[in-house]
């Protein structure tokens, strides 16, 4: 197939989802770790499909969703610093810190700006050599390759006044730190961007040490019912394997130039994810080579003390633990336009997509 609607034919998909039937005999969870996945299940209405032996659940695949409110706060004390230009993706602006968010500091008059990619940021560093630019490094692998590229960039081109702090993060710890607390998880989709990153070998220790399968899917209807019977043939045969769905785009051995940037700007360093804690080995901090381009070494603001939202679920969402319907705050005080928890920002996020797709 070459084009897009054919991923989304209908007949094929109903195809799928009668051959889901006839597969499933025993009861199978699986969850998603890829913000992408979980809007796509919801907007395209995938449960509706599957039979009641079939449960998708989101885990914390929304890199929005697992950020803490420290590295907000972070962030909001660096745009209340003299000379300093914030440069962000759209989706983190609204996120709430502890006391206030991006956007809120930005119509309070600090330079907060939205930028498409790091190489926006740049050029803001380029035209405003006479102030200090920050860009915050946020996501997983599938975008924190461009974060090292621009650091890299900043070093030949003597941007010294280009910065980056850094909450990039890596995906296998919180899937096995899901498996290690016991959440009830019997497959994986696994995360497509991602791995077109990494390559699929990143997930084998998964059925190798927990006897779970991952399935790296793509994004339309058809990927994502091919996916789920996938993982459904693996738990029937109690054969779990790491599969590439997304063979179109992911390869084995994943993107090598990228990896390479990776290794050069990142080094492992613990990092703390909302609803599992601190992991060890789940961020991506800056390397001292680097130092010069390393926001969190080069400036030191008062950052006020960090309390998360009473009555927010969104670390339980995140957890496979939870639905975002059960959350007391759910279309009542938080919703995408003044959202309570991280959840409700992103469009990745899980409340989100419930509240756009599930409400009624």
């Amino acid at each position: 197939m070459k084009y897009i609607d054919e991923y989304r034919d209908r007949d094929k998909v109903l195809a799928l989802a009668d051959l889901i039937r006839k597969t499933a005999r025993k009861p199978i969870r699986i969850m998603e770790v890829c913000g992408g996945h979980t809007m796509s299940i919801h907007r395209f209405g995938i449960p509706s499909l599957l039979p009641e032996l079939v449960e998708l659940v989101s885990g914390p695949g929304c890199p929005v969703c697992v950020t803490s409110r420290g590295f907000i706060d972070h962030a909001v004390a660096l745009a209340r610093t003299e000379g300093m230009i914030i440069a962000t993706y759209g989706d983190l602006i609204r996120v709430p810190g502890s006391t206030t968010s991006l956007d809120r500091e930005k119509a309070s008059g600090a330079d907060v700006r939205i930028v498409y990619s790091i190489l926006d940021a740049l050029m803001i560093a380029k035209q405003n050599r006479d102030k200090k630019v920050v860009f915050l490094g946020i996501g997983f692998e599938t975008t924190s390759p461009a974060s090292a590229a621009g650091i890299i960039k900043a070093q030949m081109a003597g941007l010294f006044n280009f910065s980056v702090l850094s909450a990039h993060k890596v995906m296998p710890p919180a899937m096995a730190a899901l498996i290690q607390e016991g959440v009830n998880i019997n497959g994986y989709i696994g995360p497509g961007h991602v791995s077109t990153i990494t390559g699929s070998h990143i997930f084998d220790f998964i059925p190798e040490q927990f006897q779970l399968g991952v399935v790296i899917s793509g994004f339309e209807p058809l990927d994502l019912m091919q996916s789920i019977l996938m993982l459904i043939r693996q738990h029937e045969t109690g054969n779990p394997s790491v599969e590439i769905q997304y063979s179109r785009v992911v390869k084995p051995e994943g993107n090598l130039k990228a990896q390479q940037m990776l290794e050069e700007v990142f080094e492992p360093t613990d990092d703390w994810w909302r609803g599992l804690g601190v992991l060890k080995d789940s961020g991506m901090g800056i390397r001292e080579k680097y130092a010069d381009f390393d926001a969190s070494k080069l400036f030191a603001p008062s950052i006020e003390p960090t309390r998360e939202e009473k009555g927010c679920i969104c670390g339980e969402v995140l957890k496979g633990l939870k639905k975002p319907i059960e959350c007391r705050l759910f279309d009542k005080v938080c919703n995408p336009a003044d959202p309570v928890g991280a959840c409700m920002v992103s469009n990745e996020g899980a409340c989100h997509a419930w509240y756009r797709y599930k409400r009624d």
